[in-house]
């Protein structure tokens, strides 16, 4: 195949602008081009993996990732979806095979001990996923190919590397990846792990058990806690790996991530309509809520900065029936790569969930006395598993940490959900009064 008249401009504009992985839709695209071309020469039916440019009028860009192949004397685009192509792809993974671009190359990985070669009828894709193509195998493989593209690597790959090699039970098992090196940049292209056969989304346990045996599910999130303290404990394990070692929070790390969060306030608050009775409860209050979040700058000792999931709710999750297991580790998909790779407090993460329960005590019809319960349960269980040294020393700056780390997701959601959700604004609002009247004042 002669790659240098393989893709058309305006047929890469109009395949990549209409996906549902596309994240730049409402600015105006001026062009795209191939930044390189690898046939996978290794696969049957004339393979194209490409790197995407796709420019801007603002003059900025971003790189996607695309899979053509021959058919019939004039490129398909639209492949990765086709079982046996995307057989072919992960088969490479269990070959470790590499291919040649012009400014680069692709190189595909299996884990030691593994043979992958999937039968391509069994293959369904994920129809939920929004930023990446996701396809399963069977009740065996979960492939997931990254379709916008970053320099570094992915920290979902990155992390499940980790957990996998430290023996952490309650993730995925990673199986292979495949990954682009050249002059352009270097990126992780895609991952393939473990399906998790018969699992139920956290979420949607919940809000089934809630209805039916309430203290079962209680019971469940005690567990739950203990897992996350489980991850945490490995996450923080490792002294001697640069990427992973635990790191003490410098003086300034601490400002910057009050500054951060008190701007965020004051914007926010700033905004807020009068005439929302849902806001009536906050309205005002914006310099009473940032005068607390300052008392959290002498929380005492901060404990250890690792890395983290990073995106942490119930949604994450999900209950084989026997235990949990802890999905999807890219992180906030709308921050950077180098953000979502920084190492943070463990606390982070624990506020994350917590929120989650915000919301499913709504979503469950507006039961405050079982979030009340569920965090409970949840941070005793955690508390019993979690590496004390990584955590703030003392019960008080245990809280005050955890109360800023929930201001700063309660406040986000407060402007998410006035921007798109207006009539769940009570939830965050809610959040924000608990903290006011929670934080230690001395």
């Amino acid at each position: 195949m002669n790659t240098a008249h393989v893709f058309d401009e305006s047929q890469l504009v109009e395949y990549v602008t209409t996906q549902r992985w596309f994240g730049s839709k409402t600015r105006n695209v001026t062009g795209a081009h191939p930044l390189d071309t690898i046939v996978l020469s290794a696969t049957e039916g004339g393979l194209v993996l490409a790197l995407v440019e796709v420019r801007f009028e603002t003059g900025t860009h971003d790189v996607y990732q695309v899979l053509g192949a021959e058919r019939d004397g004039r490129l398909q685009l639209d492949v990765f979806r086709d079982p046996t192509v995307a057989h072919e792809v992960v088969r490479l993974m269990g070959t470790g095979a590499t291919e040649q671009g012009s400014e680069g190359e692709v190189e595909f990985h299996c884990v030691p001990g593994f043979t992958i070669d999937p039968d391509p009828d069994t293959m369904r894709s994920i129809e939920a996923e929004q930023s990446n193509t996701s396809l399963v195998f069977g009740d065996e493989l979960i492939f997931k190919a990254y379709r916008r593209l970053e320099a570094g690597i992915n920290p979902e790959l990155e992390l499940m590397r980790f957990l996998t090699e430290h023996g952490f039970e309650n993730s995925p098992r990673l199986i292979g990846w495949y990954e682009y090196v050249g002059r352009p940049l270097e990126a992780t292209l895609g991952v393939l792990q473990a399906f998790v056969p018969g699992g139920i989304d956290g979420f949607d346990l919940a809000l089934d058990e809630l209805s039916g045996d309430p203290d079962r599910f209680i019971g469940r999130l005690r567990r739950l806690g203990e897992v996350t303290g489980e991850m945490h404990t490995v996450l923080g394990s490792e002294p001697n790996d640069s990427a992973f070692s635990p790191e003490t929070p410098s003086v300034e790390a601490l400002g910057l991530l009050t500054a951060t969060v008190d701007e965020e306030i004051e914007r926010v608050f700033l905004v807020l309509p009068e005439d929302n009775e849902r806001l009536a409860p906050i309205v005002g209050r914006g310099e009473e809520v940032r005068e607390q979040l300052r008392m959290l700058t002498h929380a005492g000792s901060p404990g250890k900065a690792i890395r983290t999931h990073g995106d942490y709710h119930l949604g994450q999750t999900m209950w084989t029936g026997e235990d949990w297991v802890i999905l999807d580790f890219e992180g906030e998909p709308a921050r950077s790569l180098a953000e979502r790779r920084r190492k943070r407090s463990p606390l982070r993460d624990v506020a994350g969930m917590l929120r989650s329960f915000a919301y499913l005590a709504i979503a469950a019809g507006g039961a405050h006395e079982r979030e009340e319960q569920a965090r409970a349960a949840f941070i005793e269980g955690y508390l019993t598993t979690v590496d004390s040294t990584l955590l703030p020393a003392g019960q008080a700056a245990f809280d005050r940490m955890l109360a800023v780390y929930e201001l700063e997701k309660a406040v986000y959601e407060l402007r998410y959900e006035l921007d798109n959700r207006p009539e769940w604004v009570s939830i965050p609002v809610a959040g924000i009064l608990r903290l006011i009247d929670q934080v230690p004042t001395s």
